[in-house]
């Protein structure tokens, strides 16, 4: 085994002037009111990892305008389509006029598994809430199912960067199964 080079991992991966020729993975992310440009800058590169189809900036989530988005995402702000839209029900609302299933990361009571995702739950929006409250009550009913990663220490949830990169790798996973 031998660690790869950047010039050799750089080989395998698109380049911004070929994103459009890439098919990205069929969901949509709505970041509601999410504090941490930090956290936000790491979404970024998370979503650039997965290739997601666009990731949605509402309530007051920063934006990468913010230095410090920019200095965690480390350019992945140019690789993702984004955009920013105050009121996270108005893209939900057109979101599912398009025929596409709104997912919140959430424990609810009638949550299920992030493993649990199939297919068939493709295209959808996967809402990450704020770190301390998550999502609010009157977007999770508006949404079609809640997906949870089971928790086994003290604590009841992670960091919202990590649980989105959590659920959102396998989602890519789930997509990916033939």
């Amino acid at each position: 085994m031998k660690k790869l080079s950047h010039e050799e991992i750089s080989y395998k991966r698109a380049s911004i002037e070929k994103l459009d020729n890439i098919k990205r993975m069929p969901v949509y992310v709505l970041l509601n009111s999410i504090r941490s440009c930090y956290n936000v800058g790491s979404i970024f590169r998370t979503s650039d990892g997965v290739m997601i189809e666009k990731l949605f900036l509402c309530g007051y989530t920063p934006t990468p305008e913010k230095k410090e988005v920019i200095k965690t995402a480390l350019g992945s702000q140019n690789s993702v389509n984004w955009e920013y839209i105050k009121d996270p029900i108005k893209v939900i609302t057109s979101l599912k006029s398009n025929g596409i299933k709104v997912c919140a990361l959430e424990l609810t009571d009638k949550s299920i598994s992030y493993c649990a995702v199939s297919k068939s739950d493709f295209p959808l929006c996967l809402i990450v809430g704020n770190e301390i409250s998550g999502v609010s009550q009157e977007l999770i009913e508006l949404c079609d199912f809640s997906i949870e990663i089971p928790q086994y220490g003290i604590k009841q949830s992670l960091n919202v960067a990590v649980a989105y990169g959590v659920a959102v790798f396998d989602l890519r996973r789930v997509f990916e199964t033939k």
